[in-house]
């Protein structure tokens, strides 16, 4: 261990579509949506996290609210790196220190992403003083954090439904076998409801609103052992552009997400269709692994379960699944090193 080691600091992060992540020193040290406020006349950040997060849908015209990552990509490498730079700063043990340390990174990427994609999250970490960047497939990271032994010569099936993409991949002996990546997530999910307000409500309602009706009412089945209260939802009239409240039941939501969680649930079959026998054999054994917070949905892991045919099993805690698989492999980095992407 030279000097340079000393100076050193080790760092994982969960770069999402929703929220990043950021594990330091084996403990989740930022936890923050992934939305950053610019000032249009200066083109200065102004807000990060939850404090821009509170800005949207509300700014006016010299203040504009983005979300950096689209589909579990960077759409916006400016903003994406001020994001991660700003994040990385707020770290409260880095906070003490008279200059920023070098950093050894593990980043999780989604497993549909293409080069170009890969070297732009290489980059930005590179221009926040990364000295050794490495990349793991979220997938990958997710069955790490669910605490699958992944290095196995056995198959486990994860589906990990995230803000912008859907990961599912059937992971044996440290890599994916197969693998589908489908952008519906959380978005889709928040789009649906705000299109359903729309349409069967007059209600027109924003982002922030929708997200509020998914987290308190969502479901994805219609009969649910213990379903939730309706809700007031308040927003604007369609018709006479008055503000207004609607009350809406669980039952509604479920019929507003029926298409979107088709498309998830197909996407799982395809995947069973092209895993190999032997592997199937296993994860007939094994299940079916949920992670992401769009597991996190009233009824859908039994909605899949029906579906398969199969046992599925939410992650614990399944919005910091990926973000600490990729800290074990931060961790154990010679482990691990043969899946992580260099």
């Amino acid at each position: 261990m030279g000097f340079f080691d000393f100076m050193t600091e080790d760092i994982a992060i969960d770069l999402g579509t929703a929220n990043t992540l950021i594990i330091h020193n084996d403990k989740v040290v930022i936890d923050s949506p992934s939305i950053v406020a610019r000032d249009r006349i200066t083109g200065k950040i102004i807000a990060v996290g939850k404090e821009a997060n509170m800005m949207q849908g509300k700014t006016h015209e010299n203040i504009k609210t983005i979300r950096p990552l689209k589909d579990g990509v960077i759409a916006d490498f400016d903003a994406s790196e001020k994001m991660i730079s700003m994040l990385i700063k707020s770290i409260p043990a880095l906070k003490k220190k008279l200059f920023t340390p070098a950093l050894r990174m593990v980043i999780c990427i989604p497993s549909g992403i293409t080069e170009v994609e890969m070297r732009a999250v290489k980059e930005s970490a590179e221009r926040v003083n990364g000295k050794e960047v490495y990349l793991i497939h979220e997938p990958m990271a997710a069955a790490i954090g669910i605490g699958v032994d992944i290095m196995q010569p056995k198959g486990n099936m994860i589906v990990d439904i995230g803000g912008g993409t859907t990961e599912i991949a059937v992971i044996a002996l440290g890599g994916i076998v197969c693998d589908k990546s489908v952008k519906i997530a959380g978005d889709v999910f928040t789009n649906d409801i705000i299109y359903y307000m729309r349409t069967q409500h007059n209600l027109f309602v924003g982002e922030t609103t929708a997200e509020k009706i998914k987290i308190q009412i969502g479901a994805a089945t219609e009969d649910l052992d213990s379903p939730p209260e309706e809700m007031s939802v308040q927003g604007r009239d369609l018709l006479t552009g008055k503000p207004k409240q609607v009350d809406v039941s669980y039952r509604e939501i479920a019929k507003a997400l029926d298409k979107s969680i088709q498309r998830i649930e197909d996407a799982v079959m395809e995947t069973l269709s092209q895993t190999p026998p032997e592997l199937a054999a296993d994860i007939y054994n094994t299940g079916i692994y949920l992670a992401g917070g769009g597991s996190m949905l009233r009824g859908l892991d039994k909605r899949i379960s029906i579906k398969t045919d199969l046992p599925v099993y939410i992650a614990e805690d399944p919005l910091r699944a990926v973000v600490r698989g990729t800290g074990i492999a931060l961790k154990n980095l010679n482990k691990y090193k043969s899946i992580l992407i260099k």
